[in-house]
């Protein structure tokens, strides 16, 4: 199991736009459509990675707490299909469907996304203000696969609790760790 770390893009980088189809319901879906009112969380994910399989309930009970005060949250899945099967769109709403996905699973085929935001794993989590100004990105906790420390999502609930409440972020953010994006070039993120 791959173990690799996100990219801390710098705080107060502006989210990049975007327009992709959701696997759940064909739709094309811009960033401005999904924004919310307080702030957004863009989170990669991928339907085969253990990493993402480990936090997904937690990351449906924080969208589903956080959505009725004003975050948008959505997903995107920017695997390549051709070499990882497994994270197809034709299972992609299978994945959303089975954990309750209660936001968009975008499909980001191309790959443009996940270049334009620097996302290097999945799941890999970005916060940004009202402002789509990003004031978090890292990890979601301390917990992973096997390591026996419970999922709480603290880090990302912190984050948006300080959004929330009108005050700075805390500064000193972990990067998240999972499996790499598969890029479709040598395995590589493209440039």
């Amino acid at each position: 199991m791959a173990r690799t770390p996100s990219n801390m893009i710098p705080l107060g980088t502006k989210a990049p736009p975007f327009q992709l189809p959701d696997a759940v319901t064909k739709n094309v879906l811009s960033l401005n459509e999904l924004k919310g009112t307080r702030g957004t969380v863009i989170m990669f994910l991928s339907n085969h990675c253990p990493f993402v399989k480990h936090v997904n309930s937690e990351i449906v009970r924080i969208a589903n707490d956080y959505r009725v005060l004003g975050f948008g949250f959505v997903a995107i899945m920017s695997n390549d299909v051709k070499e990882y099967p497994e994270d197809h769109p034709d299972l992609m709403w299978k994945t959303a469907r089975d954990n309750g996905y209660s936001f968009p699973y975008l499909y980001d085929q191309t790959q443009a996304i996940a270049l334009a935001y620097d996302a290097a794993c999945t799941p890999d989590f970005y916060l940004f203000d009202s402002d789509l100004k990003l004031v978090y990105r890292g990890q979601l906790d301390d917990s992973r696969p096997g390591n026996g420390i419970h999922v709480s999502g603290r880090d990302l609930r912190e984050a948006l609790d300080a959004v929330l409440n009108n005050r700075q972020v805390f500064q000193n953010q972990k990067p998240s760790i999972g499996c790499n994006i598969k890029w479709k070039y040598r395995g590589e993120k493209r440039e």
